[in-house]
C-alpha cells in the first residue's frame, strides 16, 4: 500500500468533507501541520469541529481556517493568543468545549485505543464537570469524561518511513501521537521520509498502523508563538 502523497492538497483529496471533526496536532505553534492546514483552508470545506490543545494565532495555523469561518467548534484548553478566535466567541459565533489539558490528551489518547470513556479528578467541583456523572472511588470523587474520535486526524512528525512508521520531535510529540491515534484516518506531514526498515523499531514513536497518508513538508516556516528578547548589554 503506497501511503506517500505529492502534495498536501493531493493528500486531502477524497477525505475532507463538511461538518467533520477533524483532529490537529501540535502544541502551540509546534509540531503543527502547516502545510496540511494550508490545504484544508484551500479546500473550501465547512462546519468543522476542530479538536487541538489551542487554535493557533491570527493568520497561522488554525487561525487561517477560523478567519475563513471554516471552523463552527473547538475543543481545546487553551486559546489565548488568538484575538479573532476570542471575537467569534464573545460575539456566539463560534462554540467552544473548554477541556483540561490533561483531559484532551487523555480523551484522543483513550478515543484511539478503543476506550469510550474514563473518570479523572480533574474538573471536580468545577464547570467541567457539570451535567457529568460523578463517582466516588477509594473515598475521592471523580468526573467521567467521554473519549473523542476524529473523523480525521492531521497530524506532524519529524521523520516517516515508507510505510509509516513515526518519529517525533521533543515538545512536538506531546499532542500529534494522540491526535493520530484518534483519527479514523491519518494524514501525516513529515520533514524526512526514509526508506522502510531506516528507523530503529526502538526508535519508533508511533506504528505505521495509524497512519494512512503521508505528505512531505521539507522546510516547514516554523513560526514562534512568542518571541521575547533580551536587550543587548
Amino acid at each position: 500500500m503506497n501511503k506517500i502523497y505529492p502534495d498536501a492538497a493531493t493528500a486531502l483529496a477524497g477525505v475532507v468533507q463538511n461538518d467533520q471533526t477533524i483532529a490537529v496536532g501540535g502544541f502551540g505553534l509546534c509540531g503543527i501541520p502547516e502545510a496540511l492546514i494550508g490545504a484544508l483552508r484551500d479546500s473550501g470545506v465547512t462546519g468543522l469541529t476542530a479538536i487541538s490543545n489551542n487554535a493557533g494565532v491570527d493568520g497561522f495555523g488554525l487561525g487561517q481556517l477560523l478567519e475563513t469561518r471554516q471552523i463552527k467548534k473547538m475543543i481545546a484548553s487553551y486559546v489565548g493568543e488568538n484575538k479573532e478566535f476570542a471575537r467569534q466567541y464573545l460575539a456566539g459565533e463560534l462554540e467552544l468545549e473548554f477541556t483540561p489539558q490533561g483531559t484532551l490528551a487523555e480523551k484522543l489518547r483513550a478515543g484511539g485505543a478503543g476506550i469510550p470513556a474514563f473518570f479523572t479528578k480533574t474538573g471536580v467541583g468545577t464547570i467541567v464537570a457539570d451535567g457529568k456523572e460523578i463517582r466516588e472511588f477509594d473515598g475521592e470523587q471523580y468526573v467521567m469524561e467521554r473519549s473523542l474520535v476524529a473523523d480525521l486526524a492531521l497530524v506532524k512528525a519529524w521523520k516517516a518511513d515508507k510505510a509509516g512508521n513515526l518519529v517525533f520531535r521533543k515538545t512536538a510529540r506531546n499532542f500529534n501521537p494522540n491526535a493520530a491515534m484518534a483519527g479514523k484516518v491519518c494524514i501525516v506531514e513529515v520533514e524526512q521520509l526514509v526508506e522502510t526498515g531506516e528507523i530503529d523499531p526502538d526508535q519508533v514513536h508511533l506504528p505505521s498502523i495509524y497512519v494512512h497518508r503521508i505528505v512531505v513538508n521539507a522546510t516547514p516556516e516554523k513560526r514562534i508563538e512568542q518571541r521575547t528578547i533580551r536587550a543587548a548589554n
